[in-house]
Formats: structure tokens, C-alpha cells, sequence
């Protein structure tokens, strides 16, 4: 049942992903030819207004097929100099408004994790964690490195800052260091009352990717912690300020992906994230109604922000290529030869399918492991 879920929860992600483009395409005058739900061959269908809306076989994701998107292709076939193309499809209109449409795919993935993360600002929740009283991790266990105990940090400190941001609770010291790794950390103490600042250099957990400093919580201090409930506007401006900020830590954890992590735990196949996916729908759900849907509104919306990072990425054949190719024609006021984009595009499908084969050995590594 859970892979059922999970499986849903992608497909609608795809789905609302398409509808980007879909909304796009109208908007600027290229004819939608299909918008589809699914692949393969189609079960049913209705045209309306010149679209002929699917639902296809194979229900892994869904597609918006535009006129003009094997103009490409043809162009190609044909050894021409140019793509050809009629001004109501994708490559018959301006430059500007086809890296919109590119845009517009992932913008609406950046849209959901808006609408998710407000509407768990506005649903408000209650979340246990400790205080920021710590113990030095060698302490319990001898064989780790604390890199807080060599810069002077001691058992019963209390870390009230790291880098100026204030760690009131042991979960806000988790995600500052985490994001941090292999960094020198400023990190302010409160002991017995006397305030103190230290430079900590964080270590990087190769398998995760993410930064340590060999502390660990006093688990003695328990604390339940109710996250503000917001109104409208309100959760609107926090869900927004978490999607950017979910986007920043995006970003940050590609740059860890060059850090020397071991890759194929950092890289997730679809079918990890499926059974991810699946697992915190049946877990959140089986705790509470509310627990379930703020749950899984956080691990959609962070999938979402994933989505919209990696299609941003100018690679050809996903839409970051495509608005690539345009933008650059829009500047030099010059279209770029077919034969250059086939073999930039047969670059970037080498790419796609190394990042596939990454994400399938890690998933097969992760569930062999489980066993």
C-alpha cells in the first residue's frame, strides 16, 4: 500500500509540474496539442478547445504535448540550417516567451512547496526535541571524533549561537551544523553563566553529506515545542520564506555532492524516494489526520523544491537546456543550428542517464541493505 501512495504523490508532482507548462503554452500562443496523465497508450480521452486531455496506460507521471516539439527532430532528419516552425508552436515564438514556458514547469514545483509549507504554517504543529544543553559525543562513544571537544566545548555547555543564529532548542543546533559541513563554525556557549565563543571546525559525513561536530543532546532534557499557527497572509509570507530557504539548502547539498560524499547514499532513485514517500504517508497517518498531512505536506514540498532545482539545471533535455538554447538566442539574435543543439542534447542525455544509474545503484544499495 505504501508504494501505492508514494507512487501517487510523484505522479501528482508530475503532473502539477506539466501543468506549468500547460498554463504557459496557453498563455503565450503555443497550442497545446495533448496534456496527458500517463504514458503509453491512451485509455480515454476528450478534446476540448483544440487540447485532447488523456488518461494514458503506464501511470508514471504525465506529459503536455505541445505543436512544434518534433520540429526539432525533423530538422535534424533534414540537415537544415534552421528549425522550422509555424509562429503557434514552440519554436515559432519569441525566444523570450519559449524559455518562459520552460520556466514555467518547474516554477509551479517551486508553486507547491509555497502552498505546502503554508499550509503547514497555518495548521500549526507540535514537534519534540531537547534542549541545547549537549555532552561531547566521545564521551558515550569513544570511537567518534568530537571536533567541539578540541576547540574547548565541554559536557554541559550550552549552545546558545552557531554563526550568529540563535540555537534555542537541540533540533535548531542539528540543521546549523548539518548544512555546515567541513567548516569552521563560530559557536557561542553559555557555561554556568559565563558566555563563550569557539571556532569549530565541522567534520563531513562522507555516507550523508552532512556536518558533525561530535556533540550529542542530553536526552534528559526533553521539550515539546508548538511551531506558531499562522493566518492567510501570514502562512503565506512563512511558507514562502521556507520554500526559498529550502531552496538554499538545495543548493548547498549539490555543492556537498563534490565534496567527496559517497554518492550513492546522497543520491535518491525514484524508487527510494517512492518508499520514502510511502512510508511517511502510513506512518504520519497512523499517528493522527494532522500529523500525516503536515508530514507528508514536508516531504512533498522539499521533492518539490528538488524538482525545481534539478529541471532548472542548463542541461539540455531537461527545461533548464531549453531555456538555455533560448535565452541565448534571444541575446545574440541568432537561432542556434540543430546540429549544435543534437549534440549539446546528446551530451546532456549522458548526463540524465549517469544521474539514473547513480540514483539505481544507491536504491538498490539501500534496500539490499534493509534485508
Amino acid at each position: 500500500m505504501k508504494w501505492i501512495l508514494g507512487l501517487l504523490c510523484l505522479i501528482f508532482l508530475i503532473i502539477f509540474h506539466e501543468f506549468g507548462h500547460f498554463i504557459a503554452a496557453k498563455l503565450f500562443g503555443v497550442k497545446v496539442e495533448s496534456f496527458s496523465v500517463g504514458f503509453g497508450p491512451v485509455l480515454l480521452h476528450k478534446t476540448f478547445r483544440g487540447t485532447d486531455y488523456r488518461i494514458s496506460l503506464f501511470p508514471l507521471g504525465g506529459y503536455c504535448g505541445m505543436k512544434g516539439e518534433k520540429d526539432f527532430q525533423k530538422a535534424i532528419d533534414e540537415n537544415l540550417n534552421q528549425i522550422e516552425a509555424e509562429p503557434d508552436s514552440l519554436y515559432g515564438v519569441n525566444p523570450v516567451k519559449r524559455a518562459l514556458i520552460g520556466f514555467a514547469g518547474p516554477f509551479f514545483n517551486f508553486l507547491f512547496a509555497v502552498i505546502a509549507f503554508s499550509v503547514i504554517s497555518g495548521i500549526g504543529y507540535t514537534y519534540y526535541t531537547y534542549s541545547n544543553k549537549i555532552s561531547i559525543a566521545t564521551e558515550i562513544y569513544p570511537e567518534l571524533h568530537s571536533a567541539a571537544a578540541e576547540a574547548g566545548i565541554k559536557s554541559g555547555d550550552r549552545i546558545i549561537s552557531i554563526n550568529g543564529n540563535k540555537t534555542e532548542y537541540f533540533s535548531d543546533l542539528i540543521s546549523q551544523v548539518a548544512s555546515r559541513p567541513d567548516e569552521d563554525l563560530q559557536i557561542q556557549v553559555d557555561r554556568d553563566g559565563s558566555i563563550l565563543t569557539f571556532t569549530v571546525h565541522s567534520d563531513l559525513d562522507k555516507k550523508t553529506g552532512s556536518g558533525k561536530i561530535g556533540v550529542v543532546a542530553d536526552s534528559s532534557d526533553v521539550i515539546a515545542v508548538d511551531t506558531p499557527r499562522f493566518g492567510f497572509f501570514g502562512a503565506l509570507g512563512d511558507g514562502s520564506k521556507k520554500a526559498f530557504e529550502a531552496v538554499g539548502m538545495t543548493l548547498k547539498s549539490l555543492k556537498i555532492l563534490f565534496m567527496g560524499v559517497e554518492v550513492k547514499n546522497a543520491v535518491s532513485g525514484p524508487a527510494r524516494v517512492t518508499d520514502m514517500l510511502g512510508s511517511t504517508i502510513k506512518e504520519g497517518f497512523a499517528e493522527g489526520a494532522k500529523i500525516g498531512i503536515i508530514s507528508t505536506l514536508s516531504l512533498l514540498a522539499i521533492i518539490s523544491i528538488s524538482l525545481f532545482i534539478m529541471n532548472l539545471l542548463p542541461i539540455p533535455v531537461l527545461d533548464g537546456g531549453l531555456i538555455l538554447i533560448a535565452l541565448i538566442e534571444f541575446i545574440s539574435r541568432h537561432k542556434i543550428k540543430p546540429k549544435i543543439q543534437y549534440y549539446i542534447q546528446a551530451a546532456g542525455i549522458a548526463f540524465i542517464i549517469f544521474i539514473f544509474l547513480v540514483g539505481l545503484t544507491g536504491d538498490i544499495s539501500y534496500f539490499t541493505s534493509k534485508k
